[in-house]
């Protein structure tokens, strides 16, 4: 009978034991598992979140990049295309400017060559009435002549 009364009072025993840690010791165990997990499932989201915001952020500042590049691209092209304006203007100007220093010269010369060929007319006239007057002897009137000699100057 001892044996019996032994195994009673230890399954008593073991009952109050169960009862006791189901009570009060589960209980607080279970909610730190549970608040525990719902921490890790919280962190994980959170990991997940800045992740997507990560790639997110990756593409903006990728999308922003290509936009600068391509407008300092556009910056360039224009600075390049003001720059070519700006010598080929220049250019032009400098063709003009050569082109009426040219001509202002040609004009020049050409009053020189119409000075000059009106002096060798006045000098060719001088000189003609020089030699008609050694090949005649005599003194030939210059004013009588000068129709003569005006003649002939326009011809030269």
């Amino acid at each position: 009978m001892a044996i019996n009364m032994t195994l009673i009072g230890q399954l008593i025993a073991f009952a109050i034991f169960t009862w006791f840690c189901m009570k009060f010791v589960w209980p607080p165990i279970t909610n730190a598992m549970d608040a525990r997990q719902k921490k890790i499932a919280e962190g994980l989201d959170a990991a997940g979140r800045a992740e997507r915001d990560l790639k997110l952020a990756q593409e903006k500042a990728a999308e922003m990049l290509r936009e600068t590049k391509q407008a300092a691209a556009e910056i360039i092209e224009k600075a390049n295309k003001t720059g070519n304006d700006i010598v080929e203007e220049a250019r032009q100007h400098a063709r003009n400017e050569g082109e009426r220093l040219i001509a202002g010269a040609k004009a020049e010369i050409d009053l020189e060559v119409n000075r000059i060929k009106e002096d060798l007319r006045k000098q060719v006239s001088v000189l003609a009435v020089a030699g008609a007057e050694k090949i005649l002897g005599a003194t030939v009137d210059a004013k009588a002549h000068n129709n003569l000699v005006e003649q002939l100057a326009a011809e030269l």
